[in-house]
């Protein structure tokens, strides 16, 4: 049937597909615009179906905090180019996704992706994004963190972003300290709060570094633990966070500041979230 130039452009502001996409679907649907903005939808899967192999390493980190301040999200939105990352549509998407996270709370990214966004889960709207843009785009990392007062801090660039779990809080206001304390998890990615969260795994793994490369100095075997365990405390000074020294002064560990803003302020957890 002939599909008049008109209704491919009502199609095409329903749906922001491409004009030749619209016409097609709409000679598909034999003129029912449902039945397009169905077929434009699969097209959509079938795109994202085809480019399942391609990374995204581009992309933008979007954060909501509590009205309270106890409780934020971060979500990591991903692309395969830095030109999409920057797409008012994309960027768009992304606020819309981190307000329903914040709105619903979803327990896993599993559950947001089923969130409704009007007539579509959101992982329909992110397809659906996908069929007009016409490159990967996935919803990669969903984090939550509550405490007495979490604070949040996002790099220039937007690929990379922090929430920060401060207790002992107390009326002192340490929003200015939990930025500090972002900037210094964005800047030096320590792998745990202090040395009670470090992973098994890590300190296994550290000793046994250490051991070797003390055998490869030439001490003698049975020095090797104790080497091993002051090399192991060395690393938990520089690589986990309350221990760290201050990136703004360097005579300070991080705890050190905190507790020169208020006496008992500490961190509980943080998260860190970086694209590519």
């Amino acid at each position: 049937m002939a599909i008049t130039a008109k209704e491919v452009n009502q199609l095409r502001q329903m749906t922001g597909a491409g004009m030749m996409d619209c016409k097609n679907a709409l000679v598909e649907a034999e003129g029912d615009f449902d039945k397009a903005i169905d077929i434009l939808r699969k097209k959509g899967q079938k795109l994202s179906d085809k480019r399942a192999d391609r990374e995204t390493t581009e992309g933008s980190v979007f954060v909501r905090t509590s009205a309270d301040g106890s409780k934020a999200i971060l979500v990591a939105f991903t692309c395969e180019t830095d030109f999409v990352a920057k797409n008012q549509d994309f960027q768009s998407l992304g606020n819309e996704i981190a307000d329903a996270a914040m709105a619903h709370q979803p327990a896993d990214l599993e559950a947001l992706r089923a969130i409704k966004l009007g007539d579509l889960t959101l992982q329909e709207k992110v397809t659906e994004l996908l069929g007009k843009i016409g490159e990967k785009l996935e919803v990669s990392v969903y984090e939550q963190l509550t405490g007495e007062q979490v604070v949040s801090y996002i790099h220039s660039t937007g690929k990379l972003g922090v929430l920060v779990a401060l207790n002992g809080v107390g009326t002192a206001d340490v929003a200015a300290a939990g930025k500090d304390v972002g900037m210094q998890i964005a800047a030096m990615s320590p792998v745990a709060v202090d040395k009670e969260g470090v992973d098994s795994s890590i300190i296994e793994k550290e000793i046994e570094i250490g051991k070797d490369q003390a055998r490869q100095e030439g001490k003698p075997e049975e020095m090797l633990e104790k080497i091993a365990q002051g090399k192991l405390n060395k690393f938990f000074k520089d690589n986990t966070l309350l221990s760290q020294a201050f990136v703004k002064d360097a005579k300070l560990t991080v705890q050190d500041y905190l507790t020169s803003v208020n006496k008992g302020l500490t961190v509980s957890a943080f998260k860190r979230v970086s694209i590519g």
